[in-house]
């Protein structure tokens, strides 16, 4: 009965559309979340319904195989619907039928990912969307129509800059990037993909597993020995303190680095490019020698004592703590790798900066946590037996790695000439110091044979850091403007963009570059490398919107065509990085 009954109101509604009676009961708008699409990736459809008021129209997935389901489609040769998210539907009794309906009604949005080839050529293409549907009221339904709206989409070559547009009406669907094979886009769209489908909780989670990950990088290597340097340097301090500086510490951190990925984000510049700042390099460079005075006895960290009245007593070095907790946030942030552009992309996207400070202070928490633990653990070097002159050479020591560090940082303004030889230099005279001037706590046996081995120690790498050397290398050029031809007779073109300040750049030259595969294998390409050191410069800069680079290190690896392959953050062994570009032009 309900069948017949569905089949005389359908044929009615053909009759009264025969007849020229209207079907403008349901109009749609379309919207696409970027201005210009790349070929072989995706783009965010949104298409906003209109339901006019006493009318519906059957969800997506009615209840009855009879019923007419809204459909949305794309007609076009060049792109491809690969996920459709229709909205919630409502479930309503109408007269018409025995049982409640799953229908749509008023204002709503269906979202998609729209893939476009791989073979499309720039330029613009008209994109035709339909929704297919029926529309019935309390009475009666019409006969099965659909409703169209043609968009302008901008295909445009990897070249140039993509932004984000209508996030407004993306708020409205829960809709997320896949991960496509070969795109340039993977990891962020991991990150996205992650965050867009888990809720605040699991996702602050990934993102505080996330930062714990960031430890084993290399950039984060050198804050080990500072922070145990550091609150071991602290004697008097119990377990307790060292606990409450270790938290201030993490806190100091976790502002420093969740202000400055928040202002990247929105900002879009390089993450870790305040360090191409002179006064924020030499700003470092004197909060380490600052700290460095410290361990040689000429100060403490100490709050002036009408502060610590008003505190309750608070005892020297929280202040301390929570400052150079500060400062490790800046000298973390060049250590991007593949993760944290995915967040930095994700919090652009987004445009929330609520939501970004508090995914980047998570992040920095998890990467924190551990100098919380090692903050404790330097207690132990305290409680050694026997304490006393020893526990003073230490912090000379400590106090060294330190100047070491100001220096590193230093380096990126000195001329290039012999900014190579002042820290191997520096080295040499720590060890000679050591093994001949230092005389400190030299009747502890134990202490002296640490502190001969350690001299030996570095005299050797700095020795080994004097001797030239013949570095086998990728045969890369220097990226100008107009270098890059539009198509080549090679398999492709490999653009390396680096910074002198960043860590894993210089690990994929030493690991991944010299390696012989690698090298004969990049001789089919185009090799070139693109300075980004002095990211706050307009050259620098122009060239970070033409590419869309996040951070670095990135590797781009273009096709014969100009193409955009393969986009790779963060460091590969050679192994991989072989793997990657044997396979271009395949």
């Amino acid at each position: 009965m309900k069948k017949l009954l569905i089949a005389v109101l359908i044929l009615t509604g053909s009759a009264f559309a025969q007849f020229g009676l209207k079907q403008d009961h349901v109009k749609i708008k379309s919207y696409l979340s970027f201005d210009k699409v790349y070929p072989a990736s995706e783009v965010k459809l949104a298409v906003k319904v209109n339901i006019e008021d006493t009318w519906h129209i059957n969800s997506n997935k009615p209840y009855e195989d009879y019923l007419i389901p809204s459909e949305l489609n794309i007609d076009t040769t060049y792109f491809k619907l690969t996920n459709t998210v229709y909205p919630k539907p409502h479930d309503f009794k109408f007269d018409f039928s025995e049982n409640a309906l799953s229908v749509y009604q008023g204002e709503i949005y269906i979202g998609a990912l729209i893939e476009t080839s791989k073979e499309i050529e720039p330029g613009e293409y008209k994109l035709i969307v339909t929704l297919d549907y029926q529309a019935c009221n309390d009475k009666s339904c019409l006969a099965p129509t659909s409703v169209q709206d043609t968009l302008t989409v901008v295909v445009a070559d990897m070249q140039s800059v993509i932004n984000e547009i209508n996030q407004d009406i993306f708020k409205n669907i829960d809709l997320s990037y896949s991960a496509l094979s070969g795109g340039s886009m993977d990891d962020d769209n991991f990150i996205s993909s992650t965050l867009e489908g888990s809720g605040l909780f699991l996702g602050l989670l990934f993102v505080f597993l996330g930062g714990l990950a960031l430890n084993l990088t290399p950039c984060v290597y050198p804050l080990i020995p500072i922070t145990i340097g550091y609150f071991g340097g602290q004697s008097e301090g119990s377990t307790g303190k060292l606990f409450l500086m270790g938290l201030l510490f993490l806190i100091g951190m976790a502002v420093t680095y969740s202000i400055i990925g928040v202002v990247t984000a929105l900002t879009g510049s390089v993450f870790g490019g305040l360090l191409q700042n002179t006064f924020v390099i030499l700003g470092i460079v004197l909060i380490f020698l600052i700290l460095s005075l410290s361990m040689f006895g000429v100060y403490e960290f100490k709050l002036p004592d009408s502060w610590v009245q008003k505190a309750g007593g608070a005892k020297q070095g929280y202040y301390g703590a929570f400052f150079m907790g500060l400062t490790m946030g800046i000298v973390a942030a060049p250590c991007i790798g593949p993760f944290v552009i995915g967040l930095v992309t994700y919090v652009a996207a987004k445009g929330d900066p609520y939501l970004g400070f508090l995914l980047f202070f998570v992040l920095a928490v998890g990467l924190g946590f551990p100098y919380l633990l090692l903050a404790v653990f330097s207690g132990k070097i305290k409680n050694l037996p026997r304490a006393g002159e020893w526990m003073d050479g230490v912090k000379h020591i400590f106090g060294f790695i330190l100047i070491g560090m100001a220096i590193y940082f230093l380096l990126p303004l000195l001329p290039d000439s012999f900014s190579g030889y002042v820290l191997p230099a520096y080295m040499v005279f720590i060890a000679l110091w050591l093994l001949f001037i230092e005389k400190l706590a030299n009747r502890v046996k134990g202490f002296r044979i640490f502190k001969i081995a350690f001299s030996l120690l570095i005299l050797a790498i700095a020795i080994y850091a004097f001797i030239p050397e013949e570095k086998n290398s990728v045969d890369w050029k220097p990226y100008a403007e107009g270098v890059i031809p539009e198509k080549t007779e090679t398999s492709g073109v490999i653009i390396d963009f680096y910074a002198d300040w960043c860590i894993p750049c210089k690990e994929l030259d030493v690991y991944t570059f010299s390696d012989s595969k690698v090298i004969e294998a990049s001789k089919n390409f185009y090799t070139f490398k693109a300075d980004m050191t002095k990211s706050l410069s307009d050259e620098v800069e122009a060239l970070r919107n033409k590419y869309k680079i996040v951070g670095v290190p990135t590797v781009l690896i273009l096709d014969s065509e100009g193409k955009e392959v393969k986009r790779i953050t963060g460091f590969v062994n050679a192994d991989e990085f072989y793997k990657i570009i044997k396979d271009v032009n395949r």
